[in-house]
């Protein structure tokens, strides 16, 4: 079975960077979609940016110009590369994993990123 460890959150000033982790039990190649979610306080999960077996990839429009996806293959790893930190990034970084052939969803335990002004 697919699990999901994600790290790398802490405590930046606005404007700094982070770089998360995301370590899949698996070959993410047997994925359909993996990526990168967040949650703030009072709010509800949104998507960050997910990469889709076929190539194609999806950033959240608060992304752009900012945030990018990698991975490597040969440690079942997803990165998330954050620059330009804002305080409104603060929230709750999940990592989420879509899985062949079912596309049943699984979900990391969460990392927390905090930005301070």
């Amino acid at each position: 079975q697919v699990q999901l460890v994600e790290s790398g959150g802490g405590l930046v000033q606005a404007g700094g960077s982070l770089r998360l982790s995301c370590v899949v039990s698996g070959s993410i190649l047997g994925l359909n979609a993996i990526g990168w979610y967040r949650q703030a306080p009072g709010k509800q999960r949104d998507l960050v940016v997910a990469l889709a077996s076929t190539g194609w990839i999806n950033y959240a429009d608060f992304t752009k110009g900012r945030f990018t996806i990698s991975r490597d293959n040969a440690k079942n790893t997803v990165y998330l590369q954050m620059n330009n930190l804002d305080p409104e990034d603060t929230a709750v970084y999940y990592c989420n994993a879509k899985l062949r052939p079912s596309n049943l969803e699984v979900w990391g335990q969460g990392t927390l990123v905090t930005v301070s002004s």
